[in-house]
């Protein structure tokens, strides 16, 4: 069901900068095009290579670096990170891209041949501070107003490996709509949180081998409103993408919740819910 999922997310655009809840820009305004967003590596021969375009649509020369973390989520997805670099040959690992200009960063796998199950890590793309004109007293100086940073989700898996993904639970809940990212400078380190909505609770686990990208699939949901009438709700990956990123779900056991508004019904928990996915 779950094969082809990394495709289809490609074409998600603009929605794969939340991928995971850590794709962002430090600013609202954008300077820097990381593409592709998501990249799938083999552990050995030709697939084990990705080739990472870098955009400057700045009106001056970006200069950036890169580092690499391994990800581990948990069941309510937060991030935890650990710095992999060793596991990656990375070139160039620093960079400097002309105003309106590109880079090609090619990642190249250099690991564990034979890993069990799938990896994720992301690729830092950070840009850094320029030295521009000598001041008055004969020092360099340094004028960036806003420094970018964007990651890329890099997965490694095995030859062969399948996602197994199965529902443990649908429940109704109250959820809350995805926030837009503010930059804690400007919003004071406050940001009101939306108001909740009616939805629903779905954990989900994947028993394969392979991680699977939950917004890369059709989500199709019925049950019974309040009313006592039935109640069906298609989702597109789109859709899914807006309301929980990309929805990284990984190999080997990965648990996670979902929550997912119902279009503003509520559901009667009384009666069954049912989830299923299709491409």
């Amino acid at each position: 069901m779950f094969r082809g999922l990394v495709q289809r997310v490609r074409r998600l655009g603009a929605v794969t900068a939340v991928l995971i809840g850590g794709f962002m820009a430090v600013s609202s305004a954008e300077a820097m095009r990381v593409s592709p967003m998501v990249s799938e590596l083999t552990t050995t021969g030709a697939g084990s290579a990705a080739r990472i375009e870098v955009g400057n649509i700045g009106s001056s020369a970006m200069p950036f670096e890169t580092i690499i973390t391994q990800i581990e989520m948990d069941g309510e997805g937060q991030l935890t990170e650990t710095p992999a670099d060793e596991n990656f040959l990375v070139f160039p690992p620093q960079g400097l891209v002309p105003a309106n200009g590109r880079q090609v960063v090619r990642v190249q796998w250099v690991g564990e041949p034979n890993i069990d199950t799938s990896k994720a890590y992301y690729l830092w793309v950070r840009q850094l501070p320029i030295e521009t004109a000598p001041s008055e007293d004969g020092g360099g100086a340094v004028q960036v107003s806003v420094l970018y940073t964007m990651k890329a989700l890099i997965v490694v898996a095995p030859p062969g490996a399948q996602p197994d993904v199965q529902v443990e639970s649908a429940k109704p809940a109250s959820v809350a709509p995805p926030a837009a990212e503010i930059d804690p400078s400007l919003s004071g380190g406050q940001q009101a949180a939306p108001p909740e909505e009616p939805g629903l609770e779905v954990t989900v686990v994947n028993r394969g081998k392979r991680y699977a990208l939950m917004s890369g699939a059709t989500w199709i949901v019925t049950g019974t409103d309040l009313a006592g009438q039935p109640y069906s709700q298609t989702l597109s990956g789109q859709t899914v993408a807006e309301t929980v990123g990309v929805g990284y779900l990984a190999p080997a056991g990965g648990r996670r919740v979902f929550k997912i508004p119902t279009g503003g019904v509520a559901l009667d928990p009384s009666k069954p819910v049912t989830v299923r996915f299709a491409r």
